[in-house]
């Protein structure tokens, strides 16, 4: 991992930086133990200190990911050392449930990058299209799945309901489980796991057809749509949560925007970027 340092942590250790974005303390350990760190290419120790514009490399963990690789590419929005935001394929899982598995996005994503590490950060649903973040090395997984379970991620998504008005913003907070009933199923249960869906705003497309943008702050299985059908707006197109009889699901991950953690660059990547 290497990166440049920007000019809020000028004058911090290293120790001080990795502790900012709370990197857990095993892996701060590891680093304290650690003689491969460099700064400006010279031996370095978590307890020097840095300025604006150093280059810092820190080891990462050798370790590789699973995933067999596909032969086809996946379609990079965005890449750097550390991460990258891939689009997922309709009817694509995001990864495999077995090692035997091939053609998912992660079998995708470790044939396209250049790492043999590569882990999704986030999940999307099979049917549902858009962006997913990817970490490149096991340091910065830690540092995004701390961000995103921090709300420190924003996640965009826009889909298409059946209404004759548009959808006044609002927040539905309720909780999802399971459907003891219905083993694919999820709904909106009292014994569920908090769940919270920001509709912020909504435009008709054509009659009795309404879009809508979509923010998540948490991310459980099947929120959005269990969400959108528990106040009588199920996505068009849903044969599981609506009555559609085709899998033809009205609903895609738009954008996602959040700070790199360590050089605080603003990374926002949208579908329309392509």
């Amino acid at each position: 991992m290497e990166f440049k340092v920007p000019e809020q942590y000028n004058d911090y250790s290293l120790r001080e930086i990795f502790q900012d974005v709370k990197l857990p303390k095993k892996e701060l350990h590891q680093l304290n133990m650690s003689k491969e760190i460099k700064i400006n290419n010279n031996e370095a120790k978590l307890t020097d200190k840095v300025h604006s514009d150093d280059l810092v490399f820190i080891p990462t963990p050798d370790e590789k990911s699973n995933y067999l690789p596909s032969y086809r590419y996946a379609e990079v929005f965005y890449e750097d050392n550390d991460l990258a935001i891939i689009k997922k394929p309709k009817g694509v899982k995001t990864h495999p449930n077995d090692l035997k598995e091939s053609n998912t996005l992660m079998n995708h994503v470790i044939y396209t990058l250049d790492s043999d590490y590569a882990e999704p950060i986030h999940r999307l649903d099979q049917e549902t299209v858009g962006l997913l973040i990817v970490a490149k090395n096991p340091l910065m997984k830690k540092l995004l799945d701390r961000m995103l379970e921090e709300n420190q991620i924003s996640r965009i998504y826009k889909a298409r309901v059946k209404s004759q008005l548009p959808l006044k913003p609002q927040t539905i907070d309720q909780p999802i489980g399971k459907d003891k009933f219905h083993a694919n199923r999820r709904r909106v249960s009292s014994t569920g796991q908090r769940a919270i869906t920001h509709i912020l705003d909504s435009k008709m497309i054509k009659e009795n057809e309404c879009e809508l943008d979509i923010k998540l702050d948490t991310g459980r299985t099947h929120q959005i749509r269990v969400h959108l059908a528990a106040i009588g707006h199920p996505v068009l197109g849903d044969p599981l949560y609506g009555d559609s009889k085709l899998r033809q699901l009205q609903l895609h991950s738009h954008q996602i925007e959040f700070t790199h953690p360590l050089t605080k660059e603003k990374i926002s990547v949208s579908l329309d970027d392509k």
